[in-house]
């Protein structure tokens, strides 16, 4: 029952918050200056022919007019149509979406990996030079944003030593029997490897430019909980039986110790999808985030709220997950 309440307070919430997001961002991007009919016609159009145009889009009546019509519409599955492509808003979301995913996803890992390792290694070698180590590496990736990780990257394995492709999702030229956007799932369940191995080739750089900042923060939360775990009874009475450090460390401490992690990991992924906005950019890796900016740019303010609202779907999803996760593997939250 009691993670019954939670998932109906989670789900209470999550409806006020998407409701406070589609009323900010449908306002707001309606006062940036910039007339967005305008950018569609060329320089010789009349007042007439922008008339016809904000009229077609409805942007000629009051805001709250245009609100419930756009409110409605977005209960019925219809987000609009995008001013520059002339297509549907969802059917251009939902098409770069699985990019991104798949693209956090695989720096999400690598976050994960690194900074699970580099708190392991800390922890078992406490005290010592390779502990100091450690830090001073989480530091120097913490102070480092993610964008300028990427830059470094091109540069070192794009251009010193061009091992990984620094542009583009996959290439071109390679026959693509794709039935769904998630090229990487589908190349591994098509047992197609050589796909697989050029799409991890594109989106190596740009996932690890995601991941090391992510990796830092992990690595130290957990890292500190695992040195706060390893002085607790239970870990002491594992090594009166004779277990090994590095067995005290992984069958004993690490459990508990990853619990404040979880919850770090849950949220910062959502700030990782967040993130590759400028990281797409920097590859032209054609996901949403690189949709994102071409929207603002060319002030397509229908494409603009679809992917907001999409960004703020995926974050409140997200964060309903971790508060579920760590319910179902905190024993005291769920027998409180």
């Amino acid at each position: 029952m009691q993670i019954l309440r939670i998932l109906f307070l989670r789900l209470l919430t999550t409806l006020v918050t998407l409701a406070g997001v589609a009323v900010i961002v449908f306002f707001v991007i309606r006062v940036v200056p910039g007339n967005p009919i305008a950018m569609m016609l060329p320089p010789g159009a009349t007042e007439a022919d922008v008339a016809r145009l904000s009229a077609l889009y409805g942007l000629d009546k009051p805001l709250p007019t245009q609100f419930g019509i756009w409110v409605a519409g977005v209960m019925q599955g219809d987000f609009g149509t995008s001013i520059t492509t002339r297509q549907p808003v969802l059917q251009l979301v939902l098409s770069r979406l699985p990019a991104t995913l798949e693209l956090s996803i695989m720096a999400l890992v690598m976050a994960v990996i690194l900074g699970g390792i580099a708190a392991l290694v800390g922890t078992r070698r406490r005290g010592t030079g390779t502990e100091g180590a450690i830090d001073i590496a989480n530091g120097m990736a913490l102070s480092v944003p993610d964008f300028l990780w990427g830059l470094i990257l091109i540069l070192v394995f794009g251009v010193l030593v061009p091992v990984f492709h620094i542009s583009g999702r996959v290439t071109p030229s390679l026959d693509l029997p794709f039935t769904t956007n998630f090229y990487l799932f589908e190349s591994l369940l098509r047992l197609r490897f050589d796909l697989w191995a050029d799409i991890v080739s594109h989106m190596f750089m740009p996932a690890l430019a995601l991941a090391i900042p992510l990796a830092a923060i992990i690595g130290q939360l957990l890292k500190q909980s695992l040195k706060e775990t390893m002085n607790l009874d239970y870990v002491t009475l594992a090594r009166t039986k004779g277990y090994g450090e590095t067995r005290v460390i992984l069958r004993e401490a690490l459990r508990n110790a990853a619990l404040p992690t979880l919850t770090l990991v849950g949220v910062q992924f959502t700030f990782l999808i967040g993130g590759t906005v400028i990281i797409e950019r920097l590859f032209s890796y054609e996901g949403l985030g690189n949709m994102a900016i071409d929207a603002v740019i060319n002030r397509d303010l229908p494409l603009i709220q679809g992917i907001v609202i999409l960004f703020a779907v995926i974050f409140v999803a997200v964060n309903m997950i971790v508060d579920l996760l760590y319910a179902v593997l905190n024993p005291r939250l769920r027998h409180a």
